[in-house]
């Protein structure tokens, strides 16, 4: 029985193994240098679309570079709560001549954030931290949001896997 038991009790510690604090706190400043890029490339995209078939999504662009500052502070918030030191880099920005080929980056630079995040997620859960899985998942909302303004603007759909309700 207490063989069972330990064997229990070894996988039940091999799940919270899967990541260390130390390791999660690296992975939110990656998340947190995208929020950076994508504050960065939501304001500079808002002023640059050029084009009556792109007013609507400029407008909504500079609402995301809002909500992705909120979603900088929260990760920050997170980083410190762990112990860690925010970074202070953001991912490159790319831009483009194209209006197409900038919401493009963006389309892909949002699926990249939700795949992260829903990782994050279970990183969270494996550390028992969650509450900030909580805090995810609402920042993983409006980044699925996003997304979907996002693929609707360049007349796609959303990535399979990546997003969607």
């Amino acid at each position: 029985m207490k063989t069972k038991d330990k064997a229990a009790e070894s996988t039940s510690n091999a799940s919270h193994d899967k990541i260390s604090r130390a390791d999660l706190i690296k992975a939110l400043n990656e998340d947190l240098s995208r929020e950076y890029q994508a504050i960065i490339a939501y304001t500079v995209y808002s002023q640059v679309l050029k084009g009556a078939e792109y007013m609507n999504i400029a407008s909504e662009l500079e609402l995301h570079a809002a909500q992705e500052l909120s979603h900088a502070i929260a990760i920050a918030q997170q980083i410190d709560y762990l112990g860690g030191m925010p970074t202070v880099t953001a991912k490159p920005v790319r831009t483009s001549e194209s209006a197409k080929e900038m919401l493009q980056f963006d389309l892909d630079n949002e699926t990249e954030t939700i795949r992260n995040y829903r990782e994050r997620v279970q990183q969270c859960e494996d550390l028992a931290e969650y509450a900030m899985g909580e805090k995810i998942r609402e920042i993983l909302i409006d980044e699925q949001d996003h997304q979907i303004a996002l693929a609707t603007a360049l007349g796609k759909n959303v990535p399979r896997g990546a997003g969607g309700a």
